[in-house]
């Protein structure tokens, strides 16, 4: 494959990227500009070398139309966007990008025909509502969307267009709706704080993560390796999945991280706010329709987190900037 990830320079994209020059697929990051300072932690710098860069801006339409013809990419990962915060503090600024670009890259894909195998999009479990709105547990993949932020509505907004081109021009995509992604390389947005709170026990360190309440943690790893899946999985339609990894409350999850490492009963702390968005989610149609699906055990993912996080501190190449802005 030749795939072509917009925002793959973040966590996601990262291990995305990492996996396909495991498997010797060609990767090529397009985005603003070219900062590979997190494939660095999960890639040797002869292995960053063979990822290539493609500057561009992901609403410029006509750019990507010649990157997506001029290397011939055959599958489009797109990630490119602005997270919960930044479409808070800037809504205009975080339509354009999450829901102008979003529709630039299907008008691209689509231009390009034939040629573009598939692609899929990151939505986001942010298209649901507080856990309040739902009566049924776990919630169906069909369940109504009444989100409570720009950013989630954005992402409505994505998945509905995305549903619009397959009808109307039969473009075939899939969206995926992760929850709390953790693992190296997740050091910005509203769910980043159990991955900080692992980097600060790697470091000795205390933290507290701000809010409690439910979460479906999910290992980095395994959500790339669901995006590839879905890269590859014979599919058609425009469908957007829930993903499920661990619901657990945060007592859970510090208990955890206490199994992992008994440290963690006095450097790590939590909240009690419950994030308005629904955790019990059913991924059943996921399962169905392109999986098995891995789900590495909570532990065992925290566990990994945490040796990375130390292998790189025993480097010198861990960045603490996410965690010395608290």
């Amino acid at each position: 494959m030749r795939v072509l990830l917009t925002g793959g320079y973040g966590c996601i994209g990262s291990w995305i990227v990492k996996q396909l020059l495991e498997r010797d697929d060609q990767a090529f990051i397009y985005d603003l500009k070219e900062d590979p300072r997190r494939l660095r932690l999960l890639l040797p710098d002869e292995q960053v070398r063979q990822v290539t860069f493609l500057q561009g801006d992901v609403t410029d339409l006509a750019n990507l139309k010649r990157v997506l013809q001029d290397h011939e990419i055959t599958h489009v990962v797109h990630l490119a966007g602005l997270q919960v915060p930044v479409c808070r503090a800037d809504p205009l600024l975080g339509a354009r990008v999450n829901v102008i670009g979003t529709l630039a890259v299907f008008e691209a894909c689509k231009a390009a025909g034939a040629q573009i195998e598939r692609l899929v999009y990151a939505s986001s479990a942010a298209v649901l509502g507080p856990p309040e709105d739902y009566q049924q547990q776990p919630i169906a993949n069909d369940a109504p969307l009444t989100p409570t932020t720009h950013y989630g509505y954005f992402k409505c907004c994505n998945e509905g267009n995305a549903r619009v081109y397959y009808l109307d021009h039969g473009l075939s995509s899939i969206g995926l709706r992760p929850w709390t992604v953790f693992g190296v390389g997740r050091d910005f947005g509203m769910t980043s704080e159990p991955t900080k709170a692992i980097k600060s026990l790697a470091l000795g360190r205390s933290y507290h993560i701000s809010y409690g309440g439910w979460q479906d943690l999910q290992y980095v790893e395994d959500v790339a390796a669901i995006f590839l899946r879905c890269l590859e999985a014979p599919y058609r339609g425009a469908k957007s999945y829930h993903l499920r990894g661990h619901v657990v409350d945060l007592p859970t999850f510090h208990r955890a991280l206490c199994t992992v490492d008994a440290r963690a009963e006095t450097l790590i702390t939590f909240g009690t706010r419950q994030i308005a968005i629904a955790y019990d989610l059913d991924d059943s149609a996921l399962q169905r329709d392109l999986g098995p699906m891995p789900r590495t055990p909570l532990n065992d993912g925290i566990r990994r987190t945490l040796e990375q996080f130390l292998a790189l501190h025993a480097q010198g190449r861990l960045d603490t900037a996410d965690l010395d802005a608290v």
